[in-house]
């Protein structure tokens, strides 16, 4: 099936897309939890998932911004103007964006995303063909939970988080019991620059832990709907490295 299910997380329905790989899941490879971006669950991350299907991997998006999504119009035209030329116009986004994460900076939201999350979790384990063979990754918004579902979810067995924060203590970092492999561009000057930091966090904690770094590319460049922050090489290559470590670490360890 490929389409939209309707899960619950403390008696609060949510739903989810859910891409299923071809043939019989005997010969699936596992699960992948695919995490959208702050502007909720749109083609760009369906996307996604139907490509983790076609690889073999039993795919679920969960939609964690219900009411707080925007439009896909909304969406690409502050995306356009975050990424333009014309400082102003950039800045002219900042109160809408601010407006935008305001109810998902609320830690009763952030609560709640995780509890989603798990109900994820819950649900591929009992799919056939997973396993227990369950990643994650997500992107921005996305990339920071995925980090966060390592910490809160020994059932994720790799993570895989594009551009996102990880503030997390290391007493929480110590918590991720499987290998993280994070994406960044330089050009992504705040969490560029806060990758030594999260790097040594990371060792510290004793989390096995690599990240990829891309010259010339800046936040969201794995987003193709994205004119403005698409890096096609960048995309190309993090996606090969990302479906690699998933088969190295879902599939050969099954």
């Amino acid at each position: 099936m490929t389409g939209s299910v309707e899960l619950s997380a403390a008696e609060h329905p949510f739903t989810a897309y859910v891409a299923t790989p071809d043939g019989d899941p005997a010969q699936w490879r596992g699960a992948i939890v695919v995490i959208h971006e702050v502007w909720g669950l749109v083609e760009h991350i369906t996307t996604i998932a139907d490509r983790y299907a076609a690889e073999g991997y039993l795919a679920l998006a969960p939609d964690l911004m219900g009411g707080l999504g925007v439009t896909a119009e909304v969406a690409a035209d502050l995306q356009r103007q975050l990424f333009a030329a014309d400082p102003e116009e950039r800045s002219a986004a900042q109160p809408r964006l601010r407006e935008l994460m305001a109810p998902i900076a609320a830690p009763e939201f952030a609560a709640a995303a995780i509890t989603k999350l798990i109900a994820c979790v819950d649900y591929l384990e009992q799919q056939p063909g997973v396993d227990g063979r369950i990643g994650v990754t997500g992107f921005c918004f996305g990339g920071s939970y995925a980090f966060s579902l390592a910490v809160a979810d020994a059932r994720v067995k790799a993570s895989a988080p594009f551009y996102g924060y990880a503030n997390l203590t290391n007493e929480l970092l110590a918590e991720i019991e499987c290998p993280v492999l994070y994406f960044v561009g330089e050009d992504d000057l705040n969490l560029f620059g806060a990758l030594p930091a999260l790097t040594e966090q990371m060792h510290e904690s004793g989390v096995d832990f690599e990240a990829v770094t891309y010259p010339g590319a800046g936040h969201a460049f794995f987003n193709d709907t994205n004119a403005h922050a698409y890096r096609p090489d960048s995309a190309h290559d993090s996606w090969q490295r990302s479906t690699e470590f998933f088969a190295r670490h879902l599939v050969t360890s099954a």
